[in-house]
């Protein structure tokens, strides 16, 4: 089950005007599961998105770049579960833009104006007629309020489906913030398997939704690991439709920040529900790591604890072992880090400091926080006045079987 996570109503998962999903059983790779989801996009729409840096990248993902770099406008998204499309060469090129054909003469569009996305496994071939069989019931299913079952169509091995909306105000204008994501295991997207998909009714100019879309990744799906594996299929992609009648062209625009603000906090809430459904997580856990001299440093010391498996399976013991966090800050990469400067903390608890174990710490205090549900491990580098976070979860025996049996 995940750690303090459910997924919202229905009726809590708020329209965005111009924006429509469809979903459909395939039959993908299993029967009787809803693995097909289309959605489609009203004219007027700015799309803008980040992919995986796995240079082992789908055939999904390839086109996805291609279709967004010819700046024409994109009408619609098609996503498949079951299979992943990726390490599959040429022919997997191929049924991704077959997929792509099939939509565009679904809903009279070009074949470059439709975005395809695939998860699950790879190695395996797309059977894209049964996707093509799935599309005209994805197609009969289009509504503006479809994101819950949107949602649950994307899932592979998550156990619950992610979702997120807001609502704000600004300017007299009413601006709604919809996004849904997929991921359980093989977690860590490095991004300029992870899906997300954010869209919102304000009208946001392209030049300024694809510095967003980056800035959306770096505070949410970039700062989360399950298991250190970055997928081959990871995609985030941001949708504005300017249905709301507010519109911005740049930064310096009055309401922007609030939006900005309103859509991070949704790509935040997607990235560390997928940590929350971790495959067989049972804590969550907040790295925050401060006093470095870059964002880029105290990253990557929060990363080496995030990935570290004794660390990790630690947590899901309960056992506060900090020799196994100081030994992860200390091969964090930081050549002339001050070990006498560091500080470390179990929540409240100050359980490091000056080279070794702090005067005051009780054992029974680190276990008291271990037994925790969710846990925040605290390191101040003493170096600077830089900070980062990094969200993970814990490792338990079910990480093994679920991967063990993936394919099964």
């Amino acid at each position: 089950m995940p750690v303090n996570y459910a997924t919202p109503a229905a009726d809590q998962l708020l329209p965005v005007a111009g924006v429509r999903l469809g979903v459909a059983e395939a039959e993908i790779r299993k029967k009787n599961r809803r693995d097909l989801t289309l959605v489609a996009l009203d004219g007027g729409c700015t799309v803008a998105g980040v992919f995986t840096q796995n240079r082992f990248c789908a055939a999904p993902v390839q086109l996805c770049r291609n279709h967004l770099a010819t700046g024409k406008e994109i009408r619609a998204l098609v996503i498949n579960t079951g299979i992943a499309n990726a390490g599959t060469g040429e022919p997997g090129r191929q049924t991704a833009q077959a997929s792509c054909e099939a939509v565009a003469a679904l809903l009279g569009i070009a074949a470059d104006q439709v975005l395809p996305f695939s998860t699950g496994v790879i190695l395996e071939p797309l059977p894209v007629d049964r996707l093509k069989a799935g599309l005209p019931a994805a197609k009969a299913d289009l509504k503006a309020d479809n994101w819950h079952a949107a949602a649950h169509a994307i899932m592979t091995t998550d156990t619950v489906a992610k979702a997120a909306s807001r609502r704000i105000t600004v300017g007299g204008k009413t601006i709604t913030v919809s996004g849904i994501s997929k991921g359980a295991g093989m977690i860590k997207p490095n991004m300029a398997t992870m899906l997300g998909f954010v869209a919102t009714d304000a009208g946001i100019a392209q030049s300024l939704l694809d510095k967003l879309v980056k800035e959306a990744a770096d505070a949410s799906f970039n700062c989360i690991t399950v298991d250190g594996d970055t997928s081959t299929n990871d995609s985030f992609v941001m949708i504005a439709t300017g249905q709301s009648g507010a519109a911005f062209a740049s930064e310096a625009d009055a309401g922007w920040d609030e939006v900005r603000a309103a859509i991070v906090a949704v790509a935040v809430e997607l990235a560390q529900a997928i940590v929350r459904d971790g495959e067989g997580a049972t804590k969550f856990i907040t790295i925050a790591v401060q006093g470095g001299k870059t964002v880029e440093e105290c990253r990557q010391v929060g990363y080496a604890i995030g990935h570290s498996p004794l660390v990790k399976t630690a947590f899901f013991a309960s056992d506060p072992n900090l020799g196994r966090i100081l030994a992860a800050v200390g091969y964090a990469g930081i050549a002339d880090l001050d070990v006498d400067g560091v500080k470390v903390w179990l929540d409240d608890v100050l359980v490091a400091e000056n080279g070794g174990r702090a005067a005051a710490y009780q054992e029974a205090e680190g276990a008291r926080v271990m037994a925790q549900a969710e846990i925040t491990v605290r390191v101040d580098l003493g170096r600077g006045n830089a900070q980062a976070s990094v969200f993970t979860c814990d490792f338990s025996y079910d990480y093994v079987k679920i991967n063990a049996d993936y394919r099964s």
